[in-house]
């Protein structure tokens, strides 16, 4: 079965290298296919499955399309690629430009993730929060939340002593997807009471906003 496989890799390799290198790496019994780091189509059981998208599912509606199914832990996974066939192979033309499609609307996939972990477009964040976060090496949604606010808020005022209290909230509201000014009272509270113990203890007053 890896023979097969590796025959139909080398052959992705040669049809599809105008798209650029095609690289691929073992992935869930099958193997992956990339170009420049992202995941366009998958080669499993000797077959070549590519990304499934929207402008791909125009493609032959004549009949459904056979996805991807591999085993994961032993159990049946379906997944999100679309079987080549015999008569997608015999047309290298077609072939090429629907695998250009799958790549492109992987890498646009891939781009909407980025903008979507951007710290700009999280609620209470503005420009200049946004700036003071990446100083303190903050960089996206996921690394807050690994932090939480408390802890965002203590690394950004080791670089800004006199930031305020709201900026907690505001880090709060933007791990809940919230604006900060409704955050759960109790929540809001327990805060508050936190960073006024934490202010005292460091002789620093909350600036006014």
């Amino acid at each position: 079965m890896g023979k097969l496989s590796y025959k139909r890799i080398y052959q992705c390799e040669e049809c599809l290298s105008s798209l650029g290198r095609v690289h691929h790496r073992a992935l869930f019994g099958g193997y992956s296919l990339s170009i420049d780091d992202t995941v366009f189509a998958m080669v499993a059981h000797g077959e070549l499955y590519l990304r499934v998208c929207e402008e791909s599912a125009v493609y032959d509606t004549s009949k459904p399309q056979r996805l991807l199914t591999l085993n994961k832990r032993g159990r049946p996974v379906s997944l999100n690629y679309y079987l080549v066939d015999d008569g997608l192979w015999q047309d290298q033309s077609l072939l090429l430009r629907m695998s250009t499609i799958a790549l492109r609307g992987a890498q646009n996939e891939k781009l909407q993730r980025c903008n979507a972990q951007r710290m700009r477009n999280l609620p209470n964040i503005t420009f200049q929060l946004e700036l003071l976060l990446s100083e303190a090496g903050i960089h996206d949604l996921d690394t807050l939340r690994g932090l939480g606010a408390a802890t965002a808020w203590c690394r950004l005022r080791s670089i800004r002593k006199d930031l305020s209290m709201n900026v907690l909230f505001a880090l709060e509201g933007a791990i809940l997807g919230m604006h900060a000014a409704i955050i759960p009272l109790q929540r809001r509270q327990h805060l508050q009471e936190w960073a006024e113990m934490l202010m005292e203890k460091t002789k620093i007053m909350p600036a006014e906003e």
